[in-house]
Parts: C-alpha cells; sequence; structure tokens
C-alpha cells in the first residue's frame, strides 16, 4: 500500500472514549498493513484527566495540550500542522474503527485529484447507516448539509461526496495544509467540515465515500454535554456564515436579502434565538469576507473558479444510471 498516516485526534473530554475506541484504531491500522503512522491527540483543555491517561497508558502517542479551549477546528488544526505524514486521519473520539478500514481507502489516492475520502458510519452495536456519501442538496442559495446516500448497489463503494464528515476524514495532508485546514471562523463546532469540503472541491479536487470501510459511532456523543440552546445557535450562525462564504454574485445577494427578512419576521414573532444568531453572524461578516477573498486567490492559482452549483451538478452528473438510497 506504500502509504504513511498521521492520525489527529481532537479531544475535549474524551478520556473515555479515548480508552474505549484507541485499541480498534490500533487494530485498523495493524490488520490494514500500515506500519508508517503516527498517533496525535490535540487536548483542548480538558478537565477529565485526558492529558495524564494518555501520558500514562500510550506513552507513543503525540500529545498536545491547549492552555484554553479553542473549539473544534482550532484544535484540530494544531494536530494538523503537527502531522508529518502523507495522509491525515480526522478522527473523533467517539468513533470506532473495524478491522481493516484503511485497506479500501488508499487506493483512492492513486489519483492525484483525491483531496479525501470518508468510509461507512454505522450506529454503535446497531449496524445502522448514520452517514454515508454527503448529498448535494444544494438548491438556488441554499446549501443543505445534513442529507447523505449511498448507492442500492454499491459497485465496489465508490462515490462522490459533496464533503467529508470530520468523524472520519483521510485526507492528503498536502492538500489540506494548502486549503489552511479547517477555517477557524467556525468555531466551536459545526459546519467547519462542510466549508472545507466544498474548498476542496471548488479548489478543483474531490472528496469521495467508500461504502466498505466502516466505522461506528453513538449519536453526539461528543457534544451531548452542551447546552442545547447554545448549540443551536451556534449552528444557525454558522450555517449563515457558510452560505456568505460560498455563495457569489446574486446569489449571495439573494441569501442576504432574504436572511434580512428573516430576522425580521424572526423578531416580530419573538423568535430571539434567530435573531441572535443573525447578529452573531454579522458581527463576523468583515472576518468571513477575509475567507472569502483567501480562498478566492486560491481558486487563481490553482486556475479553477468553480461554484457551489457546479460542484453539485458534478456529483449529481455521477449518478447518472444507478440508484440512489437518500437519507
Amino acid at each position: 500500500m506504500g502509504k504513511s498516516i498521521s492520525v489527529v485526534i481532537p479531544s475535549y473530554n474524551g478520556r473515555e472514549l479515548l480508552s474505549a475506541n484507541l485499541p480498534a484504531l490500533y487494530r485498523a491500522l495493524e490488520t490494514s498493513g500500515i506500519t508508517d503512522f503516527e498517533v496525535i491527540i490535540s487536548d483542548d483543555a480538558s478537565g477529565d484527566g485526558t492529558a495524564g491517561f494518555v501520558r500514562m497508558e500510550y506513552p507513543g502517542i503525540i500529545l498536545m495540550e491547549n492552555p484554553v479551549t479553542q473549539g473544534f477546528p482550532g484544535n484540530a488544526n494544531k494536530g494538523i500542522r503537527k502531522a508529518s505524514k502523507e495522509l491525515v486521519l480526522m478522527l473523533n473520539t467517539d468513533v470506532k474503527l473495524n478491522e481493516k478500514y484503511f485497506v479500501p481507502l488508499l487506493p483512492y489516492f492513486d489519483d492525484p485529484l483525491t483531496f479525501g475520502v470518508m468510509g461507512r458510519i454505522t450506529g454503535l452495536g446497531n449496524g445502522r447507516i448514520q452517514d454515508g456519501a454527503k448529498y448535494p442538496d444544494y438548491s438556488y442559495a441554499g446549501i443543505n448539509a445534513n442529507t447523505n446516500y449511498v448507492y442500492r448497489k454499491p459497485d465496489g463503494g465508490k462515490a462522490l461526496s459533496f464533503f467529508l464528515s470530520g468523524a472520519n476524514a483521510l485526507i492528503d495532508r498536502s492538500k489540506l495544509m494548502l486549503l489552511g485546514g479547517f477555517d477557524e471562523i467556525f468555531g466551536p463546532y459545526y459546519s467547519e467540515d462542510v466549508d472545507l469540503g466544498l474548498r476542496a472541491w471548488r479548489a478543483g479536487y474531490r472528496c469521495c465515500y467508500e461504502h466498505g470501510a466502516v466505522c461506528q459511532h453513538p449519536n453526539a456523543a461528543t457534544i451531548r454535554n452542551e447546552r442545547a440552546g447554545k448549540v443551536k445557535l451556534i449552528a444557525k450562525r454558522n450555517k449563515m456564515l457558510l452560505h456568505f462564504i460560498h455563495l457569489n454574485g446574486l446569489e449571495l445577494f439573494y441569501f442576504l436579502l432574504l436572511l434580512s427578512f428573516k430576522c425580521l419576521f424572526r423578531a416580530l414573532v419573538l423568535d430571539l434565538s434567530y435573531c441572535r444568531s443573525f447578529f452573531l453572524f454579522a458581527a463576523l461578516v468583515p472576518r468571513a469576507a477575509g475567507s472569502r477573498a483567501g480562498f478566492r486567490a486560491l481558486q487563481k492559482r490553482n486556475l479553477t473558479s468553480l461554484s457551489v452549483r457546479n460542484v453539485a451538478d458534478l456529483i449529481r452528473r455521477s449518478f447518472s444510471g444507478r440508484e440512489l438510497e437518500v437519507f
């Protein structure tokens, strides 16, 4: 197979999850025949003794400790910058890899256009598919990142994906560094993986899905202790940011106009949560404009001008003659 892998695990209060899932990671590496690897845990100022556990039980792991909590994108980027191998596996603490997980993934990187590939995520213990390939659920000025698909007849399991789930994404490190990792404007969590995938596509690369690579995942284990109100507030804000960064021209104008009307209507019906998300978004617009400008410069260097619409159309054309199960 001949590929080296840096496994980057961002962790926040993940001691119990690491204890449960690190053995499966090492088994997956061993059974996949991978001998050149490193495991990097970036600990986001945990209060549960994660750092001490890692030092005691896994002294071979590269441990990075943040003095203060940075949120997922910043914490993940710290691990990414430390990585030294050809490929980077972004792995959540709550994901358990099956044996030989990497075997069907590595051949994707024989194609120089591959940015990354993710595997099938199933429920822990029940086998029900939680995440498949990400469906290009895109309409005029609307990006929906909550829809998955798989082929009814997998034919080897290969499919194009709108983006890669941050829970188990195997990525070409050189391309990941070129894109600058995750955009930390999306901190502390949500939409950062969607943004990274869209930037990869629009920079001229491909995101893929392999049905034959399987891992297991409980529901929302890494943020289950967060207040529901806070999670929704941030999720709405970040969805607004995602649209602002990736829409152009009349679509962007239409989105901003519609967003303003929505905020006014929500204010009239006293939906203050939506209004708070809007004002949090508005405060970040200058920084988001910097993200837009930086990415446009990268597109010029890569000699591409792909839009989100172009990406969605490209993926949809790959469906020709195949039956989908969308969920």
